[in-house]
């Protein structure tokens, strides 16, 4: 592993001093492409947020990426899933229900179903941040570019951005011009993909905008075994969302914007395949029970801003709403299937499901951030900002598992009385409501030395403080409804985060930085702690009442280039993260005693190259890669639920009286704990990336648009548990074509897109369910689709 990883840092430090070379030196070696290219198209400048300012993408001495609305729809991206491989380090893997776990070079979120952790990589709409991730779906909403910033974001996005940011920037209402657009599309698998915006001037001084977007196609998959539905299916979608925004500007120096973003999906949810499923039809499921997911979200936002001689003054608000009822299969097998798994010759038996009718959740936030930025001219400019944040969640969960054939038994309601029959078949249940409060405040100043020369530092303070109540069917309960939340002790967190840069323009179209930023994200309460190893039998190892904040430690050098007459871009960064006390789902010795750990200690190194060359009128090439790896370096004793469950059961737990054998399976349990160090972390593929080419021209009475893409990931762990059988999530590639022709004089366009072209069944996640019966799923990335489109502007 050490020899690997150090070829990949000599292969960074080497590509990363190519793209440092001098544009002299480039120049000499290229004078006759450069010569052409004088009077050709050049590369235009693309504007980000980042760091809560607009900055030209190629001047910002960090790593972003900036996918543009017109690339997400070359390659039908409707979801943040879609940005797989389009985004160097980035990896988007569901999970259970309508989870999305979004990690950046490594760094995410590794406590899956469980709302006391914060994501890693923080998600926004128009610089709102959005709290739960079964939302981010509803961003994907007239879509101007999505930004991705790669790395711990320690200072103007906070503590709880250590992998990264993502934000989905919308369109906004304009004072200009009365324009639209609507596009019809229709496709295979029933697909039908609407969506329309008008933007309408009022007066000198106030303008609305208007979009919507209906999003339906048939399942991809069918579930086999459902009783009276037998080709039930999933991974369907039928979708609506709408925004609407509207802007005030009584003045040039003052502007007030409000905006709504609306979105309702109702499906039979995601397909997930048990690896252990017979049936070799990637899109044929062995499954019985019929999954839903519902999932309806209202976001509400203002941003008033006042330009003034000193600085811009910015206030966002922002209030959100996320309701959410996920129902699966969480044996992911037929009844008889899973028996076979489960049975135990001691007790003669065993279940025949493991079902999950209803997880629902409700979410209610607020948030708060004043910022203001310097307007001055002089070589000193910065950003002084402060932000509040307020979110309540609440979940309940039920879990059924037992040997009847009452499989479709629905959820028991969440007052059922403690002494009701039907709570013989739950192996889980959850009544619970937490909420967050946390502020910030945070400073970043630039300094320009000299004109090439520039330094860039910023600290932020951060406090968090988290409280609730929480009940579960392991809560005996003598009267009453079976489930009656109880205050859980709180917690408060505080840390100082921050970065500190440096930055130097070879030429004004070659610059290189280096940098380093702490990222940080908060401690928190194990609310399973009471009934696990180290409390009930006296084990050292094992679910700990709390469990540590993470942090990320990164240092960054990298460089931004332009050449050819600005025809050809390089982008260039290389990485190392000293990673500390990673939060993971830990099992316990003791049944349903899993609680949220620490990895004490990884490290992870890696290079990106991000490039785009303007051939000539005609030929375009661009493509992005990545070559990432990272191990744990310190001893850990980690607990995998499927080991766990291998060794009771040969244990022989259960047996016929529960109780008789209990301590001996937890021994058991406990000796199947192994030692992490050496590990990979999860979720890196190794390369990563894509290249695409494109053709324009004027063929006939219209232009030509042509674009051939590829894109490939590697392969990956899922988990730190790196076992072979349920973590390797192999690698795939997908190829998509587009094209489109817009005829004179018109204001139409035709396009067709093909993505996934060869058809392939790439995997997009491998996901071992740590809760239940712990089994293991693959879930799939979308088939072969054909789609024809109509669009009209005005």
């Amino acid at each position: 592993m050490v020899y690997r990883l150090r070829n990949k840092m000599l292969l960074a430090a080497g590509a990363s001093t190519l793209a440092m070379v001098p544009a002299g030196a480039w120049a000499q070696a290229v004078a006759s492409a450069a010569s052409t290219a004088s009077d050709q198209e050049q590369l235009t400048d693309i504007v980000v947020t980042a760091e809560r300012r607009d900055v030209n993408l190629q001047e910002a001495p960090l790593s972003v990426s900036a996918v543009t609305a017109e690339k997400l729809s070359e390659a039908n991206v409707t979801e943040v899933t879609g940005l797989n491989g389009l985004v160097p380090g980035l990896v988007v893997a569901r999970s259970g229900g309508g989870e999305r776990m979004i990690s950046i070079r490594g760094i995410g979120s590794e406590t899956p179903e469980n709302t006391n952790t914060q994501p890693g990589v923080s998600y926004h709409v128009d610089g709102v941040y959005i709290f739960n991730s079964i939302a981010a779906n509803a961003a994907f909403i007239d879509v101007g570019q999505v930004e991705v910033l790669r790395g711990p974001q320690g200072t103007t996005f906070g503590q709880g951005s250590t992998g990264g940011t993502i934000n989905v920037v919308t369109n906004q209402p304009s004072l200009k011009d009365f324009a639209g657009n609507a596009n019809v599309g229709f496709g295979n698998y029933g697909l039908v993909k609407t969506d329309a915006a008008v933007n309408l001037p009022l007066g000198s001084t106030f303008a609305i905008r208007g979009a919507v977007q209906h999003l339906a196609h048939d399942g991809y998959a069918i579930a086999t075994g459902v009783p009276g539905q037998p080709e039930y299916e999933l991974d369907q979608q039928d979708e609506t969302g709408w925004k609407a925004a509207a802007i005030w500007a009584p003045a040039d120096n003052f502007s007030i914007t409000l905006s709504t973003i609306q979105y309702e999906s109702d499906t039979h949810g995601p397909a997930q395949k048990n690896i252990l499923d017979p049936d070799p039809d990637p899109r044929r499921l062995s499954q019985d029970y019929p999954g839903r997911s519902v999932i309806d979200t209202e976001l509400y936002y203002g941003v008033a801003r006042l330009e003034t001689s000193f600085a811009v003054i910015k206030s966002i608000t922002s209030y959100q709403k996320l309701h959410s009822m996920q129902a699966w299969d969480a044996d992911g097998l037929t009844s008889d299937l899973f028996y076979d798994v489960t049975y135990s010759p001691l007790t003669f038996g065993g279940d025949r499901y493991d079902h999950v009718p209803l997880w629902r959740t409700d979410t209610e936030s607020w948030t708060q951030e004043v910022n203001l930025a310097s307007n001055g001219s002089g070589p000193f400019t910065w950003i002084l900002g402060g932000v509040y944040l307020w979110s309540k969640n609440s979940q309940y969960i039920v879990e059924y598992r037992d040997s009847d054939d009452d499989i479709l038994r629905p959820a028991l309601p969440a007052d059922t009385p403690f002494d009701d029959p039907r709570l013989a078949s739950l192996t889980y249940a959850e009544l619970s409501s937490i909420t967050r409060e946390a502020w910030a405040a945070y400073f970043e100043g630039k300094y320009e030395i000299t004109d090439a020369l520039g330094v860039t530092g910023g600290i932020r303070y951060n406090h968090d403080k988290f409280t609730g109540e929480s009940a579960t069917n392991s809560d005996v309960q003598i009267s009453g409804a079976y489930l009656q939340p109880a205050p859980r002790p709180g917690l408060s967190s505080d840390a100082w985060t921050g970065k500190a840069a440096v930055e130097y323009k070879l030429s004004p179209s070659n610059m290189v930085y280096a940098s380093y930023t702490r990222g940080f994200k908060p401690g928190g309460l194990n609310s399973s702690a009471p009934y696990a190893a180290p409390a009930l039998l006296g084990f050292a190892n094992g679910t700990q009442p709390t469990y540590k904040a993470e942090t990320v430690d990164s240092f960054e050098i990298g460089s931004k280039n332009r050449f050819l007459g600005n025809t050809a871009q390089l982008n260039a960064s290389a990485f190392l993260y000293n990673y500390r006390n990673m939060q993971f789902l830990d099992e316990d010795a003791v049944l349903y005693g899993e609680g949220i750990a620490n990895a004490p200690s990884a490290r992870i190194y890696g290079l990106e190259l991000e490039g785009s060359w303007l051939i000539d009128d005609h030929w375009s090439i661009d493509g992005t890669v990545s070559l990432i790896d990272g191990e744990f370096d310190k001893d850990y004793l980690a607990l995998d639920p499927v080991a766990a469950t291998a060794a009771q059961n040969a244990a022989g737990y259960p047996s016929w009286l529960f109780w008789d054998n209990f301590y001996a399976a937890s021994v058991a349990r406990e000796a199947a704990r192994r030692n992490i160090n050496g590990n990979s972390v999860p979720k890196i593929p190794s390369v990563q990336g894509t290249a695409s080419v494109s053709y324009t021209a004027h063929l006939g009475p219209g232009q030509l648009t042509a674009k051939a893409q590829y894109i490939y990931r590697g392969k990956y762990q899922y988990r730190l548990f790196n076992d072979s059988a349920t973590d390797t999530t192999p690698s795939y590639s997908q190829a998509n074509l587009f094209v489109r022709y817009q005829p004179d004089d018109t204001n139409l366009s035709f396009s067709f897109t093909v993505t996934n072209l060869f058809d392939e069944d790439g995997i997009n996640s491998r996901f071992s369910d740590p809760y239940g019966s712990a089994q293991t799923y693959d879930t799939y990335i979308p088939p072969r689709q054909v789609i024809g489109t109509i669009g009209y502007k005005f």
